[in-house]
């Protein structure tokens, strides 16, 4: 039993629950129309999504739930500031909507449809995600402070190559696994499941 709470109580897991209280917060500032801070606090979201991993990593503290808990702080994140961004500059994303679409569709999809074959959210932490988040975030910032337009399309197609990756990932393997980085990891266990 000690363990157990082992593997779920630990500082990485602590900073993945922190992003995901990050959502309400964001909400609040989206609703009440503080841009500025908004993107401060997307900026310090972001930021936990990457120290958990690094804190995993270097405390020798990776697990199953670990990887759960840090892509559903990812959706929840995702989903997050898809919405309060309608809500702060819909007329940004009316003239960025096809983009908008493509990307909200790309972190929904995979999602779902992992959902759909193994009854939960797949937690792959794929490089091509990882990139794809990276660009995606930088190009919401330069696009929300109306710095440039441009790198939101560029991240559109980081997104679309990611999901891709996931759904094809999701379709090759027979059971669920986690931390599987590349759609050639899936296809190696594909073989060996054989």
């Amino acid at each position: 039993m000690t363990h157990e709470k082992e593997e779920i109580i630990n500082l990485p897991n602590l900073v993945s629950f922190i992003r995901i209280l990050m959502a309400p917060v964001l909400f609040y500032l989206a609703f009440t129309q503080q841009p500025n801070w908004f993107i401060g606090v997307l900026l310090f979201a972001e930021f936990t999504d990457v120290l958990d991993g690094f804190l995993a990593r270097t405390l020798n503290q990776i697990t199953k739930m670990g990887s759960h808990l840090d892509s559903w702080g990812d959706f929840v994140i995702y989903t997050t500031i898809a919405i309060c961004a309608w809500i702060l500059w819909p007329d940004i994303l009316q003239r960025e909507i096809l983009y908008f679409i493509i990307i909200v569709l790309c972190f929904t999809l995979p999602a779902l449809i992992g959902f759909i074959k193994f009854h939960r959210f797949t937690s792959y932490h794929t490089w091509s995600v990882k990139l794809a988040v990276a660009v995606t975030i930088v190009s919401y910032i330069l696009l929300f402070t109306g710095l440039l337009d441009w790198p939101f399309r560029i991240a559109a197609v980081f997104c679309l190559y990611a999901a891709l990756e996931e759904i094809a990932i999701t379709l090759l393997i027979h059971h669920e696994h986690v931390d599987v980085r590349t759609v050639w990891q899936a296809v190696r266990y594909h073989r060996e499941n054989r």
